[in-house]
Order: structure tokens, then C-alpha cells, then sequence
């Protein structure tokens, strides 16, 4: 049974385990819908897209049409200006064939620049607040990757009260002393004012080695059941955060199957030689 929380102060009761749907970036229609098959038979009610993962949000268009009430849907924008993410998420609604969305984010919002802009009067936070206002979207969030994401969601929170924030979690990246305290304190944050936090990269091996790479990730995943079992268990064993599955349709029946079977955290010695066995390494440094 896929375990169910409240995604943050939203009301939705949201599987733990959300669909990635990067995944569905480069596949077509045929793949996609065998994949909402997967999602469907394990119950998972939560799908998290964005404009910019080429036709996943085309791929999930025949879907909505009957499905829509099934998800929670979310999808994000890389636009700084008011304009430009108005414009997208005009674009968002009809490649997904909506009239509205559960939750929008300002995607990879981690460059300081960037950042002023979004927030600045005439940026991409004013069409955010606007759109929520008129009904279009439900809930807003904001999303990051690299060291410096906790700090940058610390920093957009104090500036607008966001409902979800995204960011990387894994073991071998929580053994970086600093982004695990500043992951801890984000998640303070988080837990004090009931902001759901997503997490990605829990499959996450290393970086692909010259001429290697085999899946859709752009880095080189876990790839047997017993190794993406621990790693997922891992994550799920953190009852604070949500799971978003990895970008790559063939591994994400994998990450169900070893999210429907989560009982607790695997031990640290597990961990640690679950690392010495992949040679795993952090994306970030």
C-alpha cells in the first residue's frame, strides 16, 4: 500500500512517492499511457511537471481528460518576469488541456539575479499571486538544485509565504555537513509554517562516466531493486518530506514497487555500504 500525508497546508492527501514526470520528457504517447497505467495501479494521485521538460506536458494531456481528478497537479516555470510566466502558464493550461492547476512553482530559483528579478515588481512572483488570486492556480511553490538551494527556499520564504518548496535529498549529500544543517533548517522552517517539501535525486549514483550513460537521468542512477530499495526506504524514513521519482519511465516501477513496500530507515552501515558498493558520489560539491 503506497502511504498517503498531507502535502503540507494544502488539505491534499498526497502519496508520499510523486510521480517525476520529467519521465515523460522524450517517450511517446504509447509510452506515456503505459506509464499512467503504472501510476494508476499503484494509487499514486500526485504528478509534478514543468514547462521546460519538453512534451511531458503534452504527454499528460490525454490523460487529464480523464483523469483529472485523480492528481494533484503541479508544474513549474523558468520565467523571471511577470510576462513571461504569465505566458507560460497560459502554455502549461493547454498543453495539459486544464483550466487550472493545483500547484505552480518558479522553477530552479537559485541565482541571486534571477531571484531579485522573480520577486521585483514586474516579476514572475506578481503573475504567481495574480493567477493564484483569479483561481487559475491553488497553491505556489519554488524549487532549486545545487548546495545553495536550502538557503535560497530559506531566503524566498522570508520573502513570500510559498506552500511547497522542492530541493535534492539523498544519503550521500546529507553527508555534506553543510547542506545537511542547512537542509535542517530549511525543514524547521518548513515544519513551523506546514510547507510541504518535495525531494529529488533519491536515486542518485554519480555523475554519468565519459560515454556511459544508459537511462533518461542526466546523471547515472541505482539501477538494481535491492540498491533503489534502500535508497528510496532511506528518504520515506524522513516522515518530513515527499518523494518525486526519478526522470526515466523504466526505473520508476521500481521506485513504486519499493515505495509500496516501505517499512522503516534502512541503518547508517547499510547506507554506508550500499556507497562503497555503487561508488556513489554527490552530484553537488
Amino acid at each position: 500500500m503506497m502511504e498517503r500525508r498531507p502535502f503540507g497546508r494544502t488539505a491534499h492527501i498526497s502519496t508520499r512517492t510523486i510521480f517525476g514526470a520529467a519521465a515523460l520528457g522524450h517517450v511517446t504517447q504509447e509510452e506515456a499511457d503505459r506509464t499512467l497505467e503504472v501510476l494508476l495501479d499503484y494509487g499514486v494521485n500526485h504528478i509534478d511537471v514543468a514547462r521546460s521538460y519538453g512534451d511531458a506536458e503534452l504527454r499528460i494531456g490525454p490523460w487529464m481528460e480523464e483523469h483529472r481528478d485523480t492528481f494533484f497537479l503541479a508544474t513549474k516555470t523558468e520565467q523571471r518576469t511577470y510576462d513571461g510566466a504569465r505566458r507560460e502558464l497560459e502554455e502549461s493550461l493547454e498543453r495539459m488541456r486544464v483550466d487550472s492547476i493545483d500547484l505552480w512553482q518558479l522553477h530552479l530559483l537559485i541565482d541571486p539575479e534571477e531571484w531579485e528579478t522573480a520577486m521585483r515588481p514586474g516579476g514572475a512572483l506578481e503573475a504567481f499571486i495574480e493567477a493564484r488570486d483569479q483561481g487559475v492556480v491553488q497553491f505556489l511553490g519554488v524549487t532549486g538544485h545545487e548546495l545553495v538551494v536550502p538557503k535560497m527556499h530559506r531566503r524566498s520564504l522570508e520573502r513570500f509565504d510559498f506552500d511547497a518548496v522542492l530541493l535534492p535529498y539523498n544519503y550521500p549529500l546529507m553527508q555534506n555537513p553543510d547542506y545537511a544543517a542547512d537542509f535542517e533548517a530549511l525543514l524547521e522552517i518548513c515544519e513551523e509554517r506546514n510547507v510541504a517539501v518535495q525531494t529529488i535525486k533519491s536515486l542518485a549514483r554519480r555523475r554519468w562516466p565519459e560515454g556511459e550513460r544508459t537511462s533518461a537521468t542526466w546523471y547515472q542512477p541505482l539501477e538494481e531493486q535491492d540498491a533503489i530499495d534502500k535508497a528510496v526506504h532511506w528518504v520515506l524514513g524522513d516522515s518530513r518530506v515527499f518523494l518525486n521519482t526519478a526522470a526515466d519511465i523504466h526505473l520508476l516501477p521500481k521506485v513504486l514497487d519499493a515505495a509500496a513496500r516501505f517499512q522503516e530507515r534502512p541503518l547508517d552501515e547499510e547506507m554506508e555500504a550500499l556507497v562503497e558498493q555503487k561508488e556513489m558520489e554527490p552530484l553537488f560539491t
